[in-house]
């Protein structure tokens, strides 16, 4: 007796994954991703259609196999066949709580290990550099104002990229104590108290801000009046950080992403004493752990405590 998989894939996506393990829509965007691409490869290997495959038919060698297509073939790095694999292992974790027969082959895929990753420092730009970034902006012109209001407002909260896209309106308070309300991972939501530099760049933004449907409520738009991708929002900040480069020679060794601005905000607020569970709450980490790689890589801090420690008197 054969076990079809798409018995299983309705309750997994719409139930298991959303309900029973409360997963953000972007993690299980990322999950439906790896799982398609697994049943593709399954589906051209053993010539079947993709709608026909049973759960048998991804056998522990199979994953590994796409595990091996993944890095080999498609050039993946070993960070996102671990991604690939975890939701992998989420499925078949899923399959055994409902089909306890299937018990012995669940194991075995779910025993696969994830493949040890290199310790890559994170990149953050100094003081000087995100002066550079911010100087190559033209408030003059109408995206340049949308750039500065954008650009600002990274800097300020640390926001993740996929929080600034999908930041609407009414997740704006720009008078009395100004502050913003971001929506992270695991849909948690936390507050930001905002610069009045920010809030004086948000209002110049709102006054020409011309969404193309009246009803869209995304704060950033792009040229033709729709929200503003992720890759937009890379776009942009890669532009301004080529501009940059001329100016200031240290930045163009570096790959300024959004994602470096977050980086930046949280070397900052270290830089400037806050205390680091303080720092973790700001940027809505879920663990600490996740802060501590900031207290690794500044080297002003560490020269900092090397200052304040005696070295020993060395004989002549």
């Amino acid at each position: 007796m054969t076990h079809s998989l798409a018995n299983f894939m309705k309750s997994f996506f719409s139930h298991y994954l959303p309900v029973q393990r409360g997963l953000s829509s972007n993690t299980i965007a990322s999950y439906r991703d790896a799982i398609r691409l697994i049943l593709c490869f399954v589906a051209e290997q053993i010539k079947k259609p993709v709608d026909a495959l049973d759960v048998e038919d991804l056998t522990e060698t199979v994953v590994l196999d796409f595990l091996d297509f993944l890095q080999q073939q498609r050039g993946c790095s070993p960070q996102t066949r671990n991604v690939r694999l975890a939701a992998i292992r989420s499925l078949f974790a899923f399959i055994a709580r409902t089909q306890p027969e299937l018990l012995a082959q669940c194991q075995q895929i779910r025993a696969i290990p994830l493949k040890r990753t290199e310790h890559v420092s994170v990149d953050y730009l100094e003081e000087d550099e995100l002066q550079a970034l911010m100087d190559a902006l033209d408030p003059g012109t109408r995206t340049g104002v949308r750039d500065q209001a954008l650009l600002l407002l990274l800097y300020n909260t640390g926001a993740r990229v996929s929080e600034i896209v999908t930041l609407k309106l009414d997740g704006l308070r720009l008078n009395g104590n100004a502050q913003v309300n971001l929506k992270g991972k695991g849909d948690k939501h936390r507050r930001c108290p905002l610069w009045p530099e920010t809030v004086s760049a948000i209002n110049d933004y709102l006054k020409q801000r011309n969404p193309r449907q009246a009803e869209t409520q995304n704060l950033f738009l792009n040229a033709n009046g729709a929200p503003i991708t992720r890759f937009g929002i890379r776009h942009v900040i890669g532009k301004y950080a080529a501009m940059a480069g001329e100016q200031c020679p240290s930045l163009k060794s570096k790959t300024v992403t959004p994602h470096t601005l977050r980086h930046t905000t949280a070397m900052h607020l270290l830089r400037a004493g806050n205390d680091i569970n303080m720092v973790s709450y700001w940027l809505g980490h879920a663990d600490i752990n996740t802060t501590h790689v900031y207290l690794e890589i500044d080297m002003e801090m560490k020269r900092n405590m090397i200052e304040k420690t005696v070295a020993p008197n060395i004989r002549e």
